[in-house]
Formats: C-alpha cells, structure tokens, sequence
C-alpha cells in the first residue's frame, strides 16, 4: 500500500480506534472524569502477595528482609491504595502493623552480654512468606493442567444399558408347599395292581429339558400329570432337583406366594 493513501495517512495522526477505524479528531464536548483513567497495574492476592512481589522484583534475599526498606515500600503502596479511594482489607492493615513491628524491634539496642541467642524477629514471617510461595507455585502448575470446560469439554455418549431382570428366589417353604400338593394329588391315583415299571432320574431330566426347550417355561405343577403315580412324581421331582443343581433349568418366581415358575437357565 502507498504511503502516501488516505488510509496511512488518517492512521498515523489518528488519536484514537474505534472499531477498528481511526479517529484523528476529539470531540469538543468530550468530558473526561478526573478519575476515569486511574487504573491498578498489579492486583495482590493479600498482603503475602505483596510483600512477596515486592521481595522478588528486587532479588532480595527472603532469608535476610531488610525490613526498613520493605516496610518504606509496602507503606507506600498502602498509602497510594488510600489516596485512589480503593478499599483495604483489614488484613493489608495487619500486616503494615506486624512490619512496623518487626522494624521497631530491629531497631532496638541490643545488650552487649547476651548469654543465649534470641530468635530473628523476622522469623515468623519468612516462615509464612515460603509457605505461601509453595503454595503459589503449586497452584500455578495445578492451573496450568487441562481443565473440563476450559480447555476442553466432555463428549457424551448416551448408551442404552439393557438390565435382565432378575426373578426373586423361590424360598425352601414355597417349594415345600408346591410338593406337598403334588404328593396329596399323586395319592388319589393309588390302585391295586401290581405291575413291574422301569422308572430313570435321566430319562426324566431328559423329557423335562425336551419341554422346556419348546416351551422356555412352564409351572411347577405342570411337569406333573394328574395321571402319575407316585413312584413317578418321586422320580420326576428327584429330576427336577437334579436339573436344578447342573444349573440347567432354573426355579423362580413372579412374586411371593405366586405359582412356581420352571424356565430354561
């Protein structure tokens, strides 16, 4: 582009953008507040925070503070809060008392025999001026890790989870009770002949896996005809039991003191 374009032009002698277009001229209606253009440079987390800034911007030695000079330095800046009428916290307050402090006891005589060492004054507040840099620190590091919705978001994958309902148990009492009715039905088809049968527990767990089979379920009671003896709903009942412990067949039911149920495992 042309130095000497209208746009170059209005650009170096322009005072001001806005919205991204130079303004050359002010306005001569513009009021400006006398306070309008104070602004903060650095914000203090607390009084540690400052005193540590002001600390590490001079390569001091936090071991040994000079007192005298930190204490002029931090005043100063409290007094400059004061004048741009920004609020102080109490805890600022404080710590300009324990500095003014520790500066006073500094300065004080010392005895000339001093028979047992005393402790640094400024001991304390080294103390909590590290622990607060730790801390700092590691929180720097813990900010500069990814965070969700910061950094990046959460993909959401709904799944349709598909739970197979679990029967209750068929308690000892309700197969209990379902066998005894069977027993008392057997009995009526009692008779006096006498004939030799060939009754197998592997025939009839054979059968009753056939039915299921075609069936998936059926009741209790139904693998039971009417028409048995007892001998055979003994050895029916005996299969059953079997099946039930190879874990082939499974007894359930629908709720409590509700028809057993026999269904393929």
């Amino acid at each position: 582009m042309p130095s000497d374009s209208p746009l170059s032009t209005d650009a170096a002698t322009a005072v001001a953008w806005v919205f991204g277009q130079p303004v050359a001229d002010v306005p001569q209606d513009l009021f400006i507040p006398p306070d309008a253009l104070q602004v903060v440079l650095i914000g203090f987390e607390g009084p540690l925070d400052l005193l540590l800034y002001l600390i590490r911007k001079q390569n001091l030695n936090v071991l040994d503070i000079p007192m005298i000079q930190i204490t002029q330095q931090y005043l100063a800046y409290i007094n400059e809060m004061h004048e741009r009428e920004l609020d102080l916290t109490a805890e600022y307050l404080l710590m300009a008392a324990i500095l003014i402090e520790i500066k006073s006891r500094l300065l004080l005589p010392k005895p000339p025999i001093i028979e047992e060492e005393t402790d640094d004054p400024r001991a304390e507040l080294v103390r909590r001026l590290l622990q607060y840099e730790q801390i700092k620190f590691a929180a720097a590091q813990l900010d500069e890790l990814p965070r969700a919705g910061r950094d990046f978001a959460w993909a959401y994958l709904p799944l349709e989870i598909i739970a197979t309902p679990k029967p209750p148990q068929v308690s000892v009492s309700d197969l209990q009770q379902a066998w005894l009715n069977i027993l008392a039905r057997a009995k009526h088809q009692q008779h006096h002949q006498i004939f030799q049968e060939a009754l197998s527990v592997r025939v009839q767990m054979s059968e009753i896996l056939r039915r299921l089979q075609k069936e998936k379920s059926c009741l209790f009671s139904e693998l039971f005809r009417k028409t048995d003896n007892l001998a055979l709903v003994v050895v029916n009942f005996i299969a059953i039991l079997e099946l039930v412990k190879e874990g082939s067949i499974q007894i359930c039911q629908s709720t409590p003191y509700e028809a057993i149920e026999i269904r393929v495992k």
